[in-house]
């Protein structure tokens, strides 16, 4: 297996898998980041992963990624503190990261991102953990999703993806909001100077998933539509098969003030899709070959 499990899916990152850790005594979940307590040896770990992906994500993550990791008091040297994080954000997009202890119900991750906070866990992965992870760790909600929470459109994507994940719970259709996070804040693409680039966060904190997705000829690179993405499933334990490809970045903005509420109803009518499949109806950037997981057995699909 590998990195690209580091984000894993909502189902995974939340909800009933919460159950794995023991409730916090604040009803919100949030602890302490207690920055204090981390070890040489933790900040040695994440000086590693930081300094892997900076040096590959040049000309791979797109310009909004690298503008919002210029501008945060982010560096290779230490896991990041997160008020100093917040003194930053919430001035530039009124956001603040808070410390959980891992996986939160869904109606409390729902809440914090409706009100923009943004749960991350407070603990790092241990060395022999560099590409395999199952839970997310700081490393990937901190370094691949805050700098994309410093552009004012991502900002509104995710608040307005918070505001509606009750809804879809309520209406039986979280699956089909699930896919769409799924496809863009974890694992979205964009066109960006003349090619594509990574905005996803589960693209950005992994390091052989950030060849692969733009420079492997197994996955498809398919053009982002909505309906489409509701219906189709996604891989938690491997590469994706399938990517989709915003043409820029202040499309999630035109997402954020959309009701799904007809998406959700034809997308409950229509057919489901594996992760691989290409449609007579797609906009093809680039078809895969598929070689990479027709050479591999099994896969958590969902």
């Amino acid at each position: 297996m590998n990195e690209a499990v580091d984000s894993a899916g909502l189902s995974e990152k939340h909800g009933s898998a919460a159950g794995v850790v023991s409730k916090p005594e604040r009803p919100d979940w949030t602890i302490d980041q207690g920055w204090k307590n981390y070890t040489p040896e933790q900040h040695q770990v994440w000086k590693t992963l930081f300094e892997r992906q900076t040096k590959l994500l040049p000309g791979r993550a797109c310009d909004e990624f690298v503008q919002g990791m210029q501008n945060l008091p982010m560096g290779p040297d230490e896991i990041p503190d997160f008020n100093r994080l917040n003194e930053v954000l919430v001035r530039r997009t009124g956001w603040q990261v808070v410390a959980v202890p891992g996986l939160v119900p869904d109606e409390v991750f729902f809440e914090h991102l409706a009100n923009r906070r943004f749960p991350a866990g407070n603990f790092i992965r241990e060395p022999h953990q560099l590409d395999y992870l199952e839970e997310p760790d700081v490393f990937h909600d901190v370094f691949g999703h805050v700098p994309m929470l410093m552009n004012p459109s991502i900002a509104d994507y995710i608040q307005a993806y918070g505001m509606g994940g009750l809804r879809a719970r309520d209406l039986g259709v979280l699956d089909k909001l699930a896919r769409v996070y799924w496809y863009t804040v974890e694992f979205g693409l964009v066109r960006q100077n003349g090619g594509l680039r990574i905005y996803g966060a589960g693209i950005a904190s992994s390091y052989t998933e950030s060849v692969f997705a733009l420079s492997a000829a197994s996955p498809n690179r398919i053009a982002f539509d909505l309906e489409r993405v509701m219906r189709t499933h996604y891989r938690i334990d491997d590469f994706q098969e399938s990517y989709f490809v915003i043409e820029d970045i202040d499309r999630l903005l035109d997402l954020a003030h959309v009701d799904f509420g007809p998406f959700y109803r034809r997308a409950e009518e229509g057919p489901e899709h594996l992760p691989g499949t290409v449609l007579s109806t797609d906009h093809v950037i680039s078809r895969g070959t598929g070689d990479y997981h027709r050479g591999r057995i099994g896969g958590v699909v969902t």
